[in-house]
């Protein structure tokens, strides 16, 4: 729910960027030593893209470009101004998107590795419980004397030779009697 939301804000915020660089774009014209700045960057972008255009289609570049009049050269470099912040508004949101999915990522690896390793030491304490379980079960076959297959065989305690208990009700079934 939270992505589609914070995608639809950021769509917002661009849209509301472009009302923003057309306020942007006639306020850059009135402010008169930014005016000036403005007109020099649209001389050297518009001598920049005239000597471009002239090598693509193979004419020479040497020679004088006559230069835009004052109002062609403000709307050029206000038009330039808008397209840059909308551009850097986009930018941004770029940015801060893949900052963003990169921390979600990286949470869920922290997730992961935690989820793992608390498998592996679940694993390691059944394992420890396993051995455990083996030295208890071999301790009670040598204090008992039991090999294998009790309660159907014997203890040597009983098969000695010595008077043999009575079954208990519930072997009697189990185990044969000797005839």
């Amino acid at each position: 729910m939270v992505l589609p939301l914070m995608k639809l804000g950021l769509l917002a915020f661009r849209t509301l960027s472009k009302p923003v660089a057309n306020k942007l774009k006639r306020n850059a014209g009135i402010h008169p030593r930014f005016r000036g700045f403005i007109i020099d960057v649209a001389q050297a972008n518009h001598r920049l893209a005239t000597n471009m255009q002239r090598r693509l289609i193979g004419r020479a570049t040497d020679i004088h470009i006559r230069p835009l009049n004052e109002e062609k050269a403000i709307q050029a470099a206000t038009d330039l101004l808008g397209e840059l912040f909308i551009f850097s508004v986009a930018c941004g949101a770029i940015i801060f998107e893949v900052h963003r999915s990169g921390k979600s990522e990286a949470r869920k690896e922290e997730a992961r590795k935690k989820a793992l390793e608390e498998i592996k030491e679940k694993m390691e304490e059944l394992e420890r419980e396993k051995q455990m379980m083996k030295l208890r079960v071999a301790e009670v076959e040598r204090v008992t004397g039991v090999g294998g297959g009790w309660p159907w065989v014997l203890p040597r305690a009983f098969t000695s030779g010595a008077a043999q208990p009575e079954p208990e009700p519930e072997q009697a079934a189990q185990q044969p009697t000797a005839a």
